[in-house]
């Protein structure tokens, strides 16, 4: 996928965390586990509320950040990788994280990449502002993950 606007990234971005609630919403139904079942929900709202924030942002930014045009972004077709993505219904904890983990990272380093090519000094702060947020939410996702086991 190509992107020549920020504003189209941002929205991708957007719409590919709702994709992720989505595939943990189906693999929740699939799962034997209770507590693998209780991550995925978990994951899901997490999901959706940085999907909602990220729409928040692009909704108050200012035009001319997001009317920004960028050459050469491209990114894979996450959403493809969602809807066809199967784990095993024996998938444990641990399998799940990781592959969170897989998958926010793609995402938060289509963000990181995309810093390095502004060409201006402020959107590239922007972004890696934006990036800060990400790693933030994403280590305290793995903080609760880990508070977890010891339920």
């Amino acid at each position: 996928m190509r992107f020549q606007q920020l504003s189209e990234l941002l929205s991708y971005v957007a719409t590919c965390r709702v994709e992720m609630a989505k595939l943990y919403s189906r693999l929740q139904q699939e799962a034997d586990s209770a507590r693998v079942k209780m991550m995925l929900e978990y994951f899901q709202q997490h999901q959706m509320g940085v999907s909602e924030k990220l729409k928040n942002y692009t909704d108050t930014a200012p035009k001319n950040v997001l009317d920004t045009w960028y050459k050469d972004i491209s990114f894979e077709d996450f959403i493809k990788r969602c809807r066809e993505t199967v784990l095993t219904a024996k998938m444990s904890e641990e399998d799940v994280l990781d592959f969170h983990l897989n998958l926010d990272n793609r995402l938060i380093q289509l963000l990181q990449d995309t810093a390095e090519h502004s060409s201006s000094v402020g959107i590239a702060g922007t972004l890696n502002e934006l990036v800060r947020v990400e790693k933030i939410q994403q280590q305290r996702l793995v903080h609760s993950c880990i508070r977890m086991d010891d339920l």
